[in-house]
């Protein structure tokens, strides 16, 4: 029996290659491979620290700049979708390692984390004061939680954030001999730490399928 079959009206049909339309996007955004994905976030960074060792710190921010948006072009090949946290803060980057590049002074990319961090942190606490966890916006579709656990969540990478906008001052102004070392590999290793900690919040609060369907409007 076809789909015509059993809507003569054709609107079945629609509803059907919408639904396969939506599927086949998820599809595709899962297919994005986890170890290209690290990859494509990770990789200018290491591109940064390369420039660093061999060049100077004004070849590692060039190079860096180029090697970030040539992740984001790949990554938007592949998924037809740019993160809106990557697209803030390839602006930032642009405008800061811009600066950098001009006026020849390290100044303004070294405090470009500290810009990235307390802006996110902002708006992840701000979110909440308004009553919307806004980093379900950001990673909805890559999980499904309960409004409590996107709030929980939301709360901690905010503050997370500040943490981390605190520690690149620091690092930044009474260490500055070990800024790059920090940012590369320092900066990186506390945010996957303490992603990999949030596991039992996401696995209590995690929406089962049944929930899910539960929750979508009949047809």
């Amino acid at each position: 029996m076809t789909l015509t079959d059993r809507d003569p009206t054709g609107k079945g049909s629609a509803e059907q290659t919408q639904d396969f339309s939506v599927t086949d996007q998820k599809q595709t955004v899962k297919s994005f491979h986890p170890a290209l994905k690290l990859a494509l976030e990770l990789g200018p960074l290491a591109v940064f620290f390369a420039g660093y060792q061999w060049g100077d710190f004004f070849i590692a921010t060039a190079s860096f700049m180029v090697a970030l948006f040539a992740s984001m072009l790949v990554s938007y090949v592949l998924t037809r979708h740019v993160p809106i946290i990557s697209i803030v803060s390839a602006v930032i980057v642009a405008i800061f390692g811009g600066l950098t590049l001009y006026l020849h002074d390290e100044t303004f990319f070294r405090m470009k984390p500290t810009i990235i961090y307390a802006l996110f942190g902002s708006a992840l606490i701000g979110g909440l004061l308004f009553g919307k966890p806004l980093l379900s916006a950001v990673l909805g579709t890559a999980m499904a939680l309960t409004e409590e656990g996107w709030k929980i969540l939301s709360l901690r990478w905010g503050l997370f954030f500040f943490v981390l906008a605190a520690l690149n001052e620091i690092v930044r102004l009474f260490f500055p001999e070990h800024w790059v070392q920090f940012k590369v590999f320092g900066a990186t290793i506390l945010t996957l730490g303490f992603a990999v900690a949030q596991t039992p919040v996401m696995l209590r609060y995690e929406l089962k399928s049944e929930e899910t369907d539960s929750s979508q409007p009949s047809t």
